[in-house]
């Protein structure tokens, strides 16, 4: 499927122009950056995790702190995941750490910062904090499986998939009635579609959440296979289900190549905390070719990386790239990001963030420049 041209996804907190990479702000936070570098990184969205922030700082602190935007200073369009992965990466792969029931998800965490509290999350559960939080997208539980999980396994999770967003698309408009929510416009719903890599269970699902009735949705499940590599055939599968009109969230989905790899499937939406982790660990992205390059440097090799702890940087002049325009390339060279490398300073974490993340919405730039 070849994506039509770039449109514009109209929220309460803004515009987001899509194609559009949303960075992972799991517990409220960017990693080692603050709102203002988020703006002047030109990022437009963020992604924060109701798993997460139902445990820290908690729902109470939340409110007390006047909702995600207040308490984050970002005032941007802030999508809420509902927890379904992190049922999968934790309750799935360690039983001990909870269990999946028809009610939700059961699940006590271990570990530093964890009081040892037992949680229930449920359908209606994670739709009521992620509109008291006062999220721009609302985010179903789903029932998180492997691609490569067995059938009935897969099965089952598409059954309590489409029953859960029920119940979630319930309880929102419950909510929306009992709080008063303004719909000018209200916040968005979104489902995820489950179904591993079957191609009958994926249709099954789809076409039950497309009946039920929501704002978007978004590819449920992780996105790669054992090796790595992306589940191209799975995911424009996907795509193809669901009508043009409706946005779809390519949900953890990060690696440069990927992303552009999934808008040209006709996915609008973009997240993962891969780019930043990235930076902070010395990885940084570059582009081969300038803006203004044949077919704006997206064809052949057009992506590179720059290994900062690399010695041969101990005495580079020059930045990072010279396509970027962002604080870490405009005002310091490779030099110097390798001695804050070096010394574990914590400056260094702030400007390969900073340079990553504005790669990353450079891309979507020149995406969509090639558009338009």
């Amino acid at each position: 499927m070849m994506p039509e041209p770039a449109q514009v996804l109209s929220l309460r907190s803004g515009r987001l122009n899509v194609p559009v990479f949303l960075p992972d702000a799991t517990l409220g936070v960017v990693r080692s950056v603050d709102s203002a570098d988020l703006s002047a990184c030109c990022v437009e969205g963020v992604v924060m995790n109701t798993f997460h922030l139902m445990q820290r700082p908690g729902s109470s602190t939340i409110q007390s702190l006047g909702g995600l935007h207040k308490m984050s200073g970002w005032h941007g369009p802030i999508f809420t995941d509902s927890g379904g992965f992190q049922a999968y990466s934790m309750i799935r792969q360690n039983p001990k750490y909870g269990r999946l029931t028809e009610r939700g998800l059961a699940f006590q965490p271990d570990g530093a910062g964890h009081s040892g509290r037992k949680y229930l999350l449920t359908p209606e559960k994670t739709v009521q904090l992620q509109l008291g939080y006062g999220s721009d997208v609302v985010i179903c539980l789903d029932d998180c499986t492997h691609v490569d999980a067995g059938e009935s396994e897969q099965r089952e999770a598409v059954r309590r998939t489409v029953a859960w967003a029920r119940r979630g698309k319930e309880e929102y408009l419950r909510q929306l009635d009992q709080r008063k929510i303004p719909l000018d416009p209200p916040p968005l719903l979104f489902a995820v579609i489950q179904g591993g890599g079957v191609r009958g269970f994926r249709r099954q699902c789809a076409e039950a959440l497309l009946e039920i009735g929501f704002d978007g949705f978004g590819f449920g499940g992780w996105p790669l296979d054992a090796s790595g590599a992306l589940l191209s055939d799975i995911i424009g599968y996907t795509r193809e289900l669901v009508p043009r009109n409706f946005p779809m969230h390519a949900l953890g989905v990060g690696h440069p190549e990927n992303v552009l790899a999934c808008y040209r499937l006709g996915y609008d939406l973009f997240d993962s905390a891969m780019p930043t982790r990235d930076a902070r660990h010395g990885r940084l992205f570059t582009f081969t070719t300038p803006p203004d390059g044949p077919a704006s440097g997206l064809t052949g090799k057009w992506l590179d990386y720059v290994y900062i702890s690399d010695d041969r940087h101990i005495k580079a002049n020059q930045p990072v790239s010279a396509y970027c325009d962002a604080l870490c390339c405009t005002r310091y060279s490779r030099g110097y990001l390798h001695h804050l490398f070096k010394i574990d300073d914590s400056l260094f974490l702030r400007l390969a963030t900073i340079h990553n993340l504005r790669f990353m919405t450079q891309l979507t730039e020149r995406i969509r420049g090639q558009v338009e």
